[in-house]
């Protein structure tokens, strides 16, 4: 479905918009992908990495933030998919300066809602969500709270045109900036033997990048309006990841942190009513619909009453040895 297709990604010079671009010119033949951010050194930095498709006319580098209505206006002309990947997802930072969250993942969604509707090409928008806007603890995961809620209503305001919006949650990917797999690397590599626990309890989903492109792709093929797509992936106990990457060593344990929750969690009890499963994934479809037109047809099997998807009651649980094979593949010196 992407052959002979114009696709924009937000933030695309990010870890997801990176492999997202790589999966799709590899495995289709795009018209066009658009690479929209703000950063000009970081698209200098894509475009030498991309250099192969760049010859072939493949690939386009804008510069522009999210929060610019009319520059987003300007670079959806053609456009058929848009995925947005853009936001401030770093917890303290946000804690720190909450104005400017807002600015970027709320208000920001809304102006690529805007602008996709006002496109008259875009077909469908596939927002990326994050575990922290279920329950949320701190600002992030707030502001994606509500971002997610704005994608979901887009689909009201859609009325007769062919357009339809939907959401992909996932939590960190492994080995992701800032996530834990890349902090206990950096101790391991500068010599440490501890490898420092902020609660014993806690645990998280294993979701590799090409697994969370994938389900953007499915959610592209797939989308009616409104769904929230989540993968159904194991889980692993932190300690469990510290034992497969210094086998023996030490782990005090220091303490959560500000906005850090124990467990990762993609689907809340109040959610299960309109969760179905399917073979590797959920959907949480929206709870208000719109038109008959836009009514999505759930195929999977209905999740029980009380259901909830967390990293803590997962029924798939990676042991030590699986981990360390999983880490072969991640890319720890990028």
């Amino acid at each position: 479905m992407l052959n002979d297709k114009t696709i924009l990604i937000t933030g695309g010079t990010g870890s997801f918009g990176k492999s997202f671009t790589k999966y799709v010119l590899t495995h289709y033949d795009p018209k066009k992908i658009i690479i929209y951010s703000r950063d000009e050194f970081k698209q200098f930095i894509m475009q030498n990495e991309f250099k192969e498709w760049n010859q072939k006319n493949q690939l386009r580098f804008f510069i522009g933030d999210v929060r610019d209505k009319e520059r987003l206006r300007r670079a959806l002309e053609g456009v058929d998919y848009v995925i947005h990947a853009a936001a401030l997802k770093q917890v303290p930072a946000c804690e720190y300066n909450p104005d400017e969250a807002i600015k970027t993942n709320i208000h920001g969604a809304q102006n690529v809602i805007d602008a996709s509707l006002d496109s008259g090409s875009v077909k469908k928008v596939v927002a990326l969500s994050t575990d922290k806007a279920v329950n949320p603890v701190n600002l992030y995961g707030g502001t994606k709270l509500v971002s997610d809620k704005l994608f979901i209503a887009a689909n009201a305001y859609a009325g007769s045109k062919d357009i339809c919006f939907s959401i992909v949650r996932y939590g960190n990917v492994a080995g992701s900036r800032g996530s834990v797999i890349p902090f206990f690397h950096n101790i391991i590599k500068n010599g440490g033997q501890e490898l420092p626990i902020t609660d014993y309890r806690m645990t998280r989903f294993w979701i590799s990048l090409t697994e969370g492109v994938e389900l953007v792709i499915k959610a592209l093929e797939e989308a009616k309006g409104g769904e929230t797509f989540i993968s159904r992936i194991p889980s692993f106990k932190v300690t469990d990841l510290a034992q497969a990457m210094l086998p023996g060593c030490k782990m005090p344990e220091v303490g959560i942190r500000e906005g850090e929750k124990l467990h990762e969690i993609m689907v809340t009890v109040e959610d299960s009513m309109t969760t179905y499963e399917y073979d590797k994934h959920f959907i949480v479809y929206p709870q208000m619909v719109w038109s008959e037109s836009r009514r999505p047809r759930p195929t999977g099997k209905k999740v029980p009453e009380g259901f909830a998807y967390s990293s803590g009651s997962n029924d798939q649980w990676l042991s030590v040895e699986q981990i360390r094979e999983l880490l072969k593949t991640v890319d720890l010196e990028k």
